[in-house]
């Protein structure tokens, strides 16, 4: 006898068979009991949840010979034909084969037969997302009144896509994912089945790796077995799944939280060099840091960890700072693998990030605080000269008129630098344009002399972050972050890397022209950008000179 995949050897027969989707079970059920079946359903959520198998056991419980109110029997004819898939009365259609409107044409004129054996004709289209609109349209007017001996169940795993007319026409049922719980169940009772022996940590590890879909918990349980045969351990299931063990990775929270770049970037080389899957190991860095956050915020006891992890934790929560935690689990939660030659740049620069952001912060404000005393220097003479206000002096004429009745009054300049008699000074309205122009001129000075550079400075991450056409999400923009303006000169920008392998990545013709794409849109011309490595900067290099090594070489600028 031909084997079986598990996940079909081991497929719920029955309605009430079904485990962690009781919300629709149920109601389902309730609808056999009262004879109030649907004419069309739609059963969607991610895979591996059940939707198909939810749908043949439907199918059975419509067609049972022996109840037909309630649940299947699986032992009368019918069952046992729908079960074995030779049931005439039950067809399955692969919307994602046949996606045209011909195929959907041959189902509606098919539809109107009567069936043969069964009480209900039942169409299962599975992935119905990928029809056609034409074809999608074509099964509206069937959807709406169909024959009263036909029944549709949809199954899809992207409703969004459908049309808003089909929707309206189905009862919709979302099929949720797998808990840990349940799957362990299932996995359990089909080890037993199968007479296998496996730890528990090896199933948990499983089911995590499952993500919510029984299928693919099934098949790697199915995939162990073949590999290391009844006896499955928790080792077995670290090797397939390429799983470090979860050491190297909390390895490298260690040396975040210790803010040693060098150390977690050595850490991460180590992993890439023993050809673990750097989305798996990344995967476990971001697991370890949730559980640390969920430990610094005092949630660990829901946690279901070992007394050693939760010490382990606990040591490593009272050396950083909640915002530290914080920011390692925001970088390494949104960063987006895409390894297809397997580079380790977007990890390194994740724990680069992360491991310096103490000097990031005190140097922002410096940056920040360079233009501002400047912009007050600027500002200063600006505010502190009323007489401007005699600017407005069409009243002058008349002012003309007091001194031709009292000659006198010539020393009332002298009075007029007080403020009171401010509308009599001709002589001061001369000096405003002059205290006007000065500073005026001051300002251009320093916008010319070094303001762009501070200004650069103070808003990089800003510049970098809002760059339009979502030139802020490349490789360029995350090498740009990890660099440091330091002179401006003929349009030609000169930043500096603290590491020499982020330099020569910059150093990429790709990369370098996204680089001045980015820069000229922030300054508003066109722009160089020239990359310059501070290798004294380098704490790698200061301490190869404390052990007497000599610099022999250094890397010069490169457009």
């Amino acid at each position: 006898m031909a084997s079986q995949v598990f996940y079909r050897k081991w497929r719920p027969q029955s309605l009430g068979e079904i485990l962690g989707q009781e919300h629709v079970t149920k109601t389902l059920l309730n609808a056999l009991a009262n004879e109030k079946v649907s004419h069309a359903y739609l059963f969607c959520g991610p895979r591996g949840t059940g939707k198909t198998t939810t749908a043949r056991a439907l199918a059975k419980a419509v067609n049972c010979l022996t109840n037909g109110k309630g649940d299947s029997c699986n032992t009368c004819e019918m069952c046992q034909s729908i079960a074995e898939g030779r049931a005439l009365d039950v067809i399955e259609v692969d919307a994602a084969s046949n996606t045209g409107v011909d195929d959907i044409r041959n189902l509606r004129e098919k539809v109107n037969y009567a069936p043969n054996q069964a009480r209900k004709k039942v169409y299962i289209i599975d992935e119905v997302h990928m029809l056609s609109t034409s074809a999608s349209n074509a099964l509206l007017k069937t959807l709406e009144e169909p024959p009263p001996h036909a029944i549709f169940i949809l199954a899809t795993t992207e409703a969004h896509k459908l049309l808003p007319t089909i929707l309206s026409r189905c009862q919709r049922f979302d099929f949720h994912r797998y808990s840990l719980d349940d799957m362990l169940k299932v996995l359990s009772r089909v080890c037993e089945g199968e007479g296998i022996t496996a730890e528990p940590e090896a199933l948990k590890l499983i089911s995590r790796a499952a993500t919510g879909s029984l299928r693919d918990a099934l098949n790697l349980l199915q995939q162990l077995n073949t590999s290391y045969g009844n006896d499955i351990k928790l080792q077995h299931a670290q090797a397939l799944l390429g799983i470090s063990g979860d050491q190297r990775s909390r390895e490298l929270v260690g040396h975040i939280i210790a803010k040693d770049a060098t150390a977690g970037i050595n850490t991460l080389n180590n992993v890439n060099n023993d050809g673990l899957d750097l989305r798996q190991f990344h995967r476990e860095v971001v697991d370890f840091l949730r559980l640390l956050l969920l430990v610094k915020t005092g949630s660990g006891e829901s946690l279901e960890l070992t007394a050693e992890d939760i010490k382990e934790l606990k040591e490593l929560a009272n050396k950083a700072s909640l915002s530290q935690i914080l920011k390692a689990v925001k970088r390494f939660g949104q960063l987006e693998l895409n390894l297809d030659n397997y580079s380790t740049l977007p990890l390194e620069l994740a724990i680069v990030d992360a491991t310096l952001p103490d000097e990031e912060v005190r140097a922002e404000p410096v940056r920040k605080a360079a233009p501002e005393p400047a912009a007050k220097k600027a500002a200063a003479p600006k505010a502190s000269p009323p007489p401007p206000k005699s600017e407005p002096e069409p009243a002058q004429p008349e002012e003309k008129k007091t001194p031709v009745t009292e000659p006198a009054p010539e020393s009332s300049p002298p009075v007029a630098k007080t403020q009171p008699p401010s509308e009599s000074g001709p002589p001061n309205a001369e000096t405003p344009p002059e205290t006007k122009t000065e500073p005026a001129k001051a300002d251009n000075d320093a916008i010319t002399n070094g303001s762009p550079v501070e200004q650069l400075q103070g808003q990089w991450s800003k510049m970098i972050t809002e760059s339009p056409d979502g030139m802020g999400r490349t490789p360029a923009a995350a090498l740009l972050r990890s660099a440091r303006p330091v002179s401006i000169e003929n349009d030609v920008l000169v930043v500096s890397f603290k590491h020499q392998y982020h330099k020569e990545k910059m150093d990429i013709l790709e990369n370098q022209k996204m680089a001045e794409k980015i820069v000229s849109s922030f300054m508003g011309r066109p722009c160089k950008v020239r990359c310059v490595y501070e290798h004294e900067n380098n704490h790698l290099v200061k301490a190869a000179l404390k052990m007497g090594g000599q610099v022999i070489e250094s890397e010069g600028t490169h457009e």
